[in-house]
């Protein structure tokens, strides 16, 4: 394996650890005096501490070193953690994010922010570089016998003997960890004997090279505490079966008193004063009994001595897991979406052969196409991640705006594990920022403000995900005042984005917040006030193939709603007929189908139309004339229509020409095989072989209003007049 392939997966372990440290931290603020969390959070940055110094990452190893010095404080219950460490642990927890990038990238940070974290961590150290080791100073006892000296830097006193049984299991090895490396570290740390069991050795034909069969039992003679012996096995917490106890006469050596050599007329030593043994302190560090055998726990901090708590003997080892190329994730994806067209083509060419019925025939082609569908589901698995990590970054954005706005904020994540397809991840990042940013500068009040009105001076943050209905809903929700609906609309007037005497209900005015070039902030900020925002986000979710929508109360909050498809590899569709052309439109967009009877379409004006749905009228766009077609079909009749819902218009609805089927399809890229079409998204391949374009319902609506006869403004009008 070359040098860079290594490196490259010291980054990808990095992303690991430093969510983990985001998510230990979280946990830290709620439960700050569970050791195991902030265990959790000290061996994360000192595995990335760790790895940076195998490839000479000098600051980022001079960095991590502070932090973790600071978090080993804590962990000793040395330090007290409140709010104001806390932060600094969020910072340092952002800056050691900040500094992995930058050596993966090779670029540069800014170094004052980097000088004034390290200077807060150190604060917090009394001076001190490094942690001391726990010691007690030595009680002198007199009891007419010689003075023995118990100064702790005696070898003698301070060497200790202990007794470890190492037994790997199957996943140690499936995780790549080599148990000599281990015995190697340990062996640096004084005198090493190993001794393998072999008593779970089988017969040959029975051995499985890949099963963990041998265990080990070493014993290390040592001056360096228990806590370094716990380090050295760190790594394969969870992956094997860890014992280490300390030889008794050796612990006792540093107090074992010697023989008298007293003459015959002196028979007996001086009884003890009483005063003396009551100075006797408790709390020396006895060792272990074998009833006592831990199980890889680190000494408890305020006694010194091993926590007598069980382990578990449950394993919480990581899942084995497997690095794979995302290109050959791409190219199977592709191969899988071949595949289900190829079942598609079948299907059609059996049926073209007007063959009679063979029940055994439709029966395999109908297990080919469910296997076809599980195969690409399975796949389309593979690239599914959780939302964890893209929350986790939303924390830090909602930390950075309440710095920058002088407010507090504090965000809570509902549904984090919620798998999502990477791109669709990856794409959402720029969108879901400028909400969270919105949500802190806009949403919430200042904390005075919100002492008046009877909250809490920190504002909340609510972001959740879930699966519904095939689709991702995420939501970005504050506790905030609400819109300022007057404030709203009074600007988009002022701007000339809606008439001066238009009359808009409360969902309306709401949606005027994603035009281009709209922001009710009265100066230009870091954070606000340009005019690039909320359009940004609905055009960004738009090309991810969702929807994003507004709820608001005021004094209580505002709500974001995106809905979004699992994936933007394959969908669920309508094939219709538009004039003489096959097209597909997206089962998601579509709330209902109608086919209208002539008395419910009235026309508006000269070439405008509406239909009459349960008593409200909803504006028609002919998909044909959106798109330049020339119908061949009846002019005159109705066809079918799509009923969809829209942000900026509410309820319209699409005409075309008939509904053939719903199906799967999988979706090619039109600007990168020809290039982008107004009013399509992508195009697929049916199962005749021949190529269907893909329907952008929101796209269409934007034609229909640019083509001079804009059923909306009449439809608006209508409305009044029937009002």
């Amino acid at each position: 394996m070359s040098v860079n392939s290594i490196r490259d997966t010291f980054f990808e372990e990095c992303e690991e650890l430093l969510e983990a440290l985001v998510e230990g931290l979280a946990q830290m603020e709620n439960a700050s005096d569970d050791m195991e969390v902030v265990n959790a959070v000290f061996r994360s940055v000192h595995s990335i501490k760790g790895g940076a110094g195998a490839f000479a990452l000098d600051r980022l190893v001079a960095f991590a070193h502070s932090f973790e010095t600071v978090m080993d404080k804590v962990r000793d219950r040395a330090l007290a953690v409140d709010e104001k460490l806390m932060g600094v642990f969020h910072r340092a927890g952002d800056h050691l994010a900040d500094l992995v990038a930058s050596a993966r990238d090779e670029t540069n940070l800014d170094d004052e922010t980097e000088f004034g974290l390290i200077t807060e961590l150190e604060s917090y150290l009394d001076g001190d570089t490094a942690v001391e080791d726990f010691c007690f100073d030595a009680v002198t006892l007199d009891f007419g016998g010689p003075q023995i000296d118990l100064g702790v830097e005696d070898p003698v006193a301070s060497t200790r003997v202990f007794h470890i049984r190492f037994a790997p299991t199957r996943a140690l090895y499936e995780n790549g960890h080599e148990p000599l490396l281990i015995f190697d570290a340990l062996a640096e740390l004084g005198s090493l004997s190993v001794e393998a069991d072999l008593s779970r050795l089988p017969e040959f034909d029975a051995f499985d090279p890949a099963d963990a069969i041998l265990s080990w039992q070493l014993t290390l003679t040592t001056s360096e505490p228990e806590t370094t012996l716990h380090e050295v096995f760190e790594f394969v917490e969870g992956l094997c079966t860890l014992e280490i106890t300390i030889e008794q006469s050796a612990a006792l050596q540093a107090v074992e008193l010697p023989e008298p050599t007293a003459s015959p007329d002196e028979a007996t030593l001086a009884e003890p004063d009483e005063t003396a043994l009551s100075q006797i302190p408790t709390d020396f560090p006895v060792s272990a009994t074998p009833s006592e055998t831990q199980t890889g726990n680190r000494p408890d901090a305020s006694t010194g001595m091993p926590s007598l708590a069980p382990a578990s003997k449950e394993s919480r080892g990581p899942k084995p897991t497997l690095r794979v190329d995302l290109d050959r994730v791409d190219r199977l994806i592709n191969t899988v979406g071949e595949l289900i067209i190829n079942q598609a083509m079948i299907s059609q060419r059996i049926e073209e052969l007007d063959l009679p019925t063979v029940a055994h025939l439709t029966n395999e082609l109908e297990a080919y196409k469910l296997l076809a569908r599980d195969i690409q589901e399975g796949v389309m698995a593979i690239r599914a991640q959780p939302v964890k990590p893209l929350f986790q970054r939303m924390s830090r954005i909602v930390r950075e705006a309440s710095d920058a706005t002088g407010k507090k904020a504090k965000m809570v994540t509902v549904g984090d594990s919620t798998e999502v397809d990477k791109t669709v991840i990856e794409r959402l990042a720029d969108p879901l920022t400028h909400m969270v940013r919105n949500a802190v500068d806009h949403g919430l009040e200042l904390p005075t403000e919100r002492n008046e009105a009877g909250k809490d001076q920190t504002g909340t943050i609510r972001l959740s995900a879930a699966h519904r209905s095939g689709s991702v809903f995420i939501e970005i929700s504050d506790d905030g005042a609400g819109l300022n609906r007057e404030r709203i609309l009074a600007k988009a007037m002022e701007k000339g984005l809606v008439p001066p005497d238009v009359d808009l209900s409360d969902p309306e005015i709401d949606n005027l917040l994603f035009l281009p070039g709209f922001s009710t902030a009265g100066q230009v900020s870091a954070l606000s006030g340009r005019g690039v925002g909320m359009d940004v986000v609905k055009n960004a979710v738009h090309a991810l193939g969702g929807r994003v929508s507004i709820t608001s109360t005021p004094g209580k909050g505002t709500t974001f709603a995106i809905v979004l498809p699992l994936t933007l590899a394959v969908m669920d569709g309508f094939v219709i007929s538009v004039a003489d052309q096959t097209m597909v439109i997206p089962i998601s967009s579509i709330l209902e189908t109608i086919r209208p009877n002539p008395r419910d379409i009235h026309l508006v004006g000269t070439d405008s139309e509406v239909v009459s749905v349960r008593g409200s009228y909803v504006p028609i766009v002919d998909v044909a004339d959106s798109l330049g077609l020339e119908r061949r079909d009846d002019k005159n009749s109705n066809g079918i229509l799509l009923l969809i819902s829209t942000e900026m218009q509410g309820l319209t609805a699409l005409r075309v020409t008939a509904i053939h089927d719903q199906r799967q399809v999988v979706i090619k890229s039109l600007e990168s095989n020809y290039a982008a079409i107004p009013g399509v998204s992508a195009a697929t391949i049916l199962g005749d072989g021949k190529i269907a374009l893909i329907l952008d319902p929101e796209e269409l609506i934007k034609l229909a209003q640019a083509s001079g006869h804009d059923p909306f403004a009449l439809h608006s009008r209508m409305e009044l007049r029937h009002g």
